[in-house]
């Protein structure tokens, strides 16, 4: 028998998850990675105040502190690579890239994985000069500081699947870091359902006159780019050219989660939807998850200031350069930074999404949807949104069944998802269909 109900739309806990997030602490943490002078990847590793390898040991024993306010709740360790010299221009000598990871195991998919990482590494307007001062402080100090501030949020509660904070390093020398902690993933077999990468969430004024504390950009592509072998790649192709998909790949559903979720919980926030994978031209540490075919996506502001980014610390014709600490805007960054950790809690706290979604309707005045059963949900929620909306606009929740017609509603017209909906009403991301009812 199907049941129709209308089921708790908010959990108390995200709102308690909001305001536990700490500015001061935020502030505190950026103001101790700035003070390291200089975080270039390939800047001094001995020294204890100065150099990437002063700044990775400090946010290693952060969540080692972390850990042991939780009862040993995160396993903390780092993941590196040697990369050697010449591998690309940036690289003017062996270099070991190493990511500071620290992993909140779920209590019943431990091997599901959602991750928010920020970049360690900084830069002056040389990329390759690795001793000036660098202070990166919204790039990306406040990245590094947010994931440090949630793990030491969310570590207070228990989730069903894992959540993993890093520290990504080398991503100013070719995005070293998230190629190796993707290859680490691969490797290792994690189930990742997405990654956050949160790069430069601290600045509210830009360089075209804006201010702007509320809007923020969340950058993804459109569908993976792991399609490798000519003839799958072919039959992806022409199904999308029948059927759709051309923006409905697992990171563009993974930014209309977050976006949902923040209209949801904090609606004063304009997360704004950007259908590229990254600014115009430019890459992100999201990329290297991307090209293994895990989602992942880039969380940032939405008006930059190019004043404060990869420039040397200097003055001229009365304009300060330089990415320094009194440029970043803390209460932004506090906001920012509860986006991402009430998207890791819902997330962590949902059943697994439907693997196969099928739908058909052809030439009838409905649409069939049919998905296979998920273990843990109550129930399941169908999506469908006009063609041209970036969101997942109208819904229906449904029970007892895996299959549901839409009577009334024309395929033609619409696109079309399904999410696993738990018992206490935490979604997983939506699954545009993936098979043809005939």
């Amino acid at each position: 028998m199907v049941s129709i109900v209308l089921g708790a739309q908010t959990d108390q806990n995200i709102y308690d998850i909001i305001d536990a997030v700490s500015e001061e602490r935020l502030k505190k943490d950026v103001q101790t990675l700035v003070d390291f002078g200089t975080r270039h990847t390939l800047s001094d590793t001995i020294s204890k105040t100065r150099g990437i390898g002063a700044a990775r040991r400090w946010i290693k024993s952060e969540f080692e502190t972390i850990s042991k306010d939780c009862n040993d709740c995160l396993e903390v360790f780092y993941q590196k690579d040697l990369v050697k010299k010449g591998e690309n221009q940036r690289i003017v000598k062996d270099v070991m890239v190493v990511n500071v990871v620290a992993i909140q195991k779920g209590t019943k998919y431990p091997n599901r994985y959602i991750i928010m990482s920020g970049d360690i590494d900084s830069r002056v307007s040389d990329p390759n000069d690795f001793t000036s001062d660098a202070p990166g402080a919204n790039d990306n100090a406040t990245g590094m500081a947010g994931a440090i501030e949630a793990a030491r949020v969310l570590s207070q509660y228990e989730f069903e699947s894992s959540i993993i904070y890093v520290g990504l390093s080398g991503e100013e020398q070719g995005l070293f870091g998230g190629q190796g902690l993707a290859k680490y993933a691969k490797e290792h077999h994690w189930d990742i359902i997405g990654v956050l990468n949160n790069d430069m969430i601290g600045n509210i004024s830009g360089v075209d006159g804006v201010i702007d504390n509320r809007t923020f950009r969340i950058f993804s592509e459109p569908i993976t780019t792991s399609e490798t072998d000519p003839e799958t790649l072919a039959k992806q192709a022409r199904a999308r050219r029948f059927y759709g998909g051309e923006v409905d790949g697992i990171s563009r559903q993974l930014a209309r989660f977050i976006y949902k979720t923040t209209k949801t919980y904090m609606p004063e926030m304009n997360p704004m939807l950007v259908y590229r994978l990254d600014r115009f031209g430019r890459g992100g540490h999201h990329r290297p998850f991307n090209d293994a075919g895990f989602a992942g996506i880039r969380i940032m502001e939405s008006h930059e200031n190019y004043t404060q980014q990869h420039q040397d610390i200097r003055t001229e014709n009365g304009i300060a350069y330089g990415d320094t600490f009194e440029n970043v805007n803390f209460p932004y960054c506090k906001k920012l930074t509860a986006v991402n950790a009430i998207t890791m809690a819902s997330l962590a706290s949902a059943p697994p999404s439907p693997t196969e979604v099928s739908i058909g309707g052809i030439v009838e005045a409905s649409a069939k949807l049919q998905w296979n059963n998920v273990e843990g949900a109550k129930g399941y929620k169908i999506y469908w949104r006009d063609t041209t909306s970036p969101t997942w606009d109208h819904s229906r929740y449904v029970e007892g069944t895996t299959e549901f017609t839409l009577d009334g509603i024309v395929i033609d017209n619409f696109f079309f998802g399904v999410a696993a909906v738990s018992g206490d009403g935490h979604e997983s991301v939506v699954v545009f269909p993936n098979k043809i009812l005939r």
